[in-house]
């Protein structure tokens, strides 16, 4: 088709320059008319095609090529450095080439979206379930008459109150990062010390770590780790990658909490001798639900929301959490915040 309207076009112009010629030199004999006419005819005519078709159709062909590859998804058969701007029409390919790619990225962002949301909606169906159901089954086992029992119903109470205790926790980390996402949740910023937050920590999962038979350490640094920033939060963030180690780590096995000070900034580390979580999980161990082996976490208990209140928390922090993990040695969660330097009131 391009061929054809090359040769069309060159066609009529090739005519129009001859019959042009001809005017211009009607006064000659009729054998040199006749001879202008020809050379003319052909001449232009060649002269015309060859540049409609290097300079425009062939372009134009090139751009109907890359559209049919951009539909079909083909995009890594594109040759980018073939598009390098050295003309117009190059220029033209180049802007619809970026386009293209940049729609694609935006719809492949939009469906990976959506199916996000399916999974957060399935998953949060499915945690709001499971101790929903635990506490109606032990309810109505005490109204079919086990209630008269004594044992059995101080027995089934206390599993009922321990499933809605569960829900209480999935439904308060829900709320938080809710409105942490939506920016309601505003940070009480004091000057602490970043170790003193940690020492309560872990005071209050040193009897969870001793009954799991795992170490937990402190490390002491070597100066005071005063921070700006609000303890309540980060004794949150710290919380969930404790409890989290301690969930992970087999028996006999450490977790550790660590700083490191290095250009003006602490990084606090917690890391753990557990079963190490596999490179293609770590892209989406922070995402609201997300369970690496969900069974074996379901079975373990929690919300499977602490990673995901972790992030955001850091964020809000103008910070972010970063995990290094190998399957079989462990994982390390670290967080880094500006050192203050100067001396300054602690809370």
């Amino acid at each position: 088709m391009m061929l054809l309207g090359a040769q069309a076009i060159g066609l009529i112009l090739a005519i129009l320059i001859t019959v042009l010629n001809l005017i211009i030199f009607q006064n000659n004999t009729i054998s040199n008319i006749w001879l202008i006419g020809i050379l003319s005819f052909l001449s232009s005519y060649t002269v015309i095609y060859f540049a409609l078709d290097l300079l425009i159709f062939r372009e134009i062909k090139k751009m109907e090529k890359l559209s049919k590859q951009l539909i079909n998804n083909n995009l890594k058969e594109i040759n980018f450095e073939k598009l390098k701007a050295s003309n117009p029409i190059h220029n033209i390919i180049r802007e619809f080439y970026l386009f293209s790619i940049n729609k694609k990225t935006e719809r492949e962002n939009l469906n990976q979206r959506e199916l996000y949301r399916k999974e957060f909606i399935a998953d949060v169906s499915h945690e709001l379930k499971t101790p929903i159901f635990a506490a109606q089954g032990f309810i109505y086992t005490l109204l079919d008459g086990a209630i008269k029992d004594k044992q059995v119903r101080r027995r089934f109470l206390k599993k009922a109150a321990k499933s809605l205790d569960n829900l209480d926790i999935i439904v308060q980390d829900l709320l938080t990062l809710s409105q942490i996402e939506l920016g309601e949740i505003k940070l009480n910023r004091d000057y602490i010390d970043l170790r003193k937050v940690c020492r309560e920590v872990v005071n209050q999962f040193e009897e969870k770590a001793h009954k799991n038979k795992v170490k937990l350490v402190l490390t002491k640094p070597s100066q005071k780790l005063i921070v700006f920033a609000d303890g309540q939060r980060l004794g949150q963030v710290v919380t969930n990658l404790v409890s989290n180690a301690i969930k992970n780590t087999n028996p006999k096995g450490k977790i550790t909490i660590d700083f490191k000070v290095k250009n003006g900034d602490i990084t606090t580390i917690v890391s753990d001798t557990g079963d190490g979580i596999p490179a293609q999980h770590l892209p989406r161990i922070f995402e609201r639900f997300y369970r690496v082996d969900k069974s074996r976490s379901r079975e373990k208990g929690g919300s499977g929301l602490g990673l995901a209140i972790v992030k955001h928390i850091m964020e809000v922090h103008e910070s972010s959490i970063e995990v290094e993990s190998e399957v079989g040695k462990g994982s390390s969660f670290s967080f880094k915040l500006p050192l203050v330097k100067k001396e300054v009131k602690v809370t």
